[in-house]
């Protein structure tokens, strides 16, 4: 069971400390509190030699909930720290769970909703903290929670369409070759014995999936060798700087990919952008935060230089234009949106417009490719059929001469 550390004040006033064991931190409350100790601080208790299984990074999906939650209590009029408390206390999520106390702690010490969030940017997106900064100075909290929300849901409903779209190539990529890597590393092999005794004429395919054979299984070491260098490439493209601007660089070459994932980092730039500028936040510092928060280095790189010439009185319309990133649609709102003063408005038509096109996109690349794979595994598990009749008739004619 759980050992909470706490510090409380009895029905004396007098500070207590201890330790207390329960399976959430909620219960650990509620036991305190039957005790006539009224907690201040509670925070899990690890031993030196405890594992740390639970992830430190807080899921978009959780930070939704949680955001959602927090704008409700908001409008009802409860107070941060007994709404987060009661968020804290419910939630099933170890690393929000901490986040949270942590925050109830500096809220109770007399700090800000966004400074306590900007301690845990694991849990909290540069953009989000801007966002609850500019709410806090309009008094728009309730509602600025509310469009957070609603945001991360957009943010996590496009995800999921790009990774259902990609999930079942994958899948089926798999099965082909599992199919291929049983019956050319378990069933053929069972009958080179036999072949070899024979001494049979094999055709070209029964003896290229014989080679297949021997290439996992005698010299096993050669796609050991490929696969971890298969490994390490990805590793790379995922940890280093150089490595990160060659994967984006690459997946911007790649038919049809190249579409899917432009249209999603446009999408996500316009929602971040149109959130922060709706919310109150100065026009500079949206632009730098949404910079920053886009994930491909192309695109970022070419942002910042486009922030460069804003910052020089280049306007905000113009400089996007020429950074060649966005479809004239865009463009033509961006313009529309600097002269008239509804840039939020015009921002939030630009997402749902990238939004509808990449789930458009996303419909197309889906359809074109399940039939791809399905003839791609029909042809390799047609070949190793083809290859294994051939052998056997190869078989026969051997023993008829």
């Amino acid at each position: 069971m759980p050992r909470f550390a706490y510090a409380a004040i009895d029905a004396n006033g007098s500070s207590v400390e201890g330790v207390t064991k329960a399976d959430t931190i909620g219960q650990a409350r509620a036991h305190l509190l039957d005790q006539q100790l009224y907690p201040v601080k509670i925070e899990e208790k690890r031993g030196a030699l405890q594992f740390e299984i639970s992830q430190s990074k807080v899921k978009k999906k959780e930070l939704m909930h949680f955001t959602r939650q927090l704008a409700v209590f908001v409008k009802a009029g409860i107070p941060i720290t007994e709404a987060m408390e009661v968020i804290g206390d419910e939630t099933t999520d170890v690393a929000l769970q901490r986040t949270i106390s942590n925050m109830v702690e500096d809220l109770r010490n007399g700090g800000t909703l966004s400074g306590s969030a900007a301690k845990h940017p694991e849990a909290f997106p540069t953009y989000y903290i801007g966002i609850l900064g500019s709410a806090e100075l309009t008094g728009k909290l309730d509602d600025t929670l509310e469009n957070l929300a609603t945001y991360l849901e957009r943010e996590l409903e496009t995800r999921s369409k790009v990774i259902s779209a990609l999930s079942y190539p994958g899948v089926v990529m798999v099965l082909a070759v599992f199919t291929v890597a049983v019956l050319a590393g378990y069933v053929l092999p069972k009958f080179k014995p036999l072949f070899e005794e024979l001494d049979a004429d094999l055709p070209f395919a029964t003896r290229a999936l014989l080679f297949v054979a021997d290439l996992f299984t005698v010299m096993w070491y050669i796609p050991f060798s490929l696969f971890a260098g298969f490994v390490g490439w990805i590793m790379w493209m995922m940890k280093t700087e150089k490595g990160k601007e060659f994967k984006d660089k690459l997946v911007l070459k790649l038919p049809v990919i190249s579409g899917i994932v432009e249209y999603s980092i446009l999408e996500r730039f316009c929602r971040i952008l149109g959130a922060m500028v709706r919310a109150g936040v100065p026009l500079p510092d949206a632009i730098r935060t949404t910079t920053e928060a886009t994930n491909n280095t192309v695109f970022r790189v070419r942002l910042e230089e486009a922030q460069t010439e804003m910052m020089e009185g280049g306007g905000f319309a113009a400089p996007l234009a020429r950074t060649e990133l966005f479809p004239g649609a865009a463009r033509q709102m961006f313009k529309v949106g600097e002269e008239t003063g509804t840039l939020d408005k015009q921002l939030e038509v630009a997402s749902i417009y990238f939004d509808r096109e990449l789930e458009s996109r996303i419909k197309r690349f889906t359809a074109m490719f399940e039939p791809l794979m399905i003839v791609a595994v029909g042809v390799i598990v047609g070949f190793v059929a083809v290859a294994l009749v051939q052998a056997m008739y190869g078989v026969l004619n051997g023993v008829k001469e």
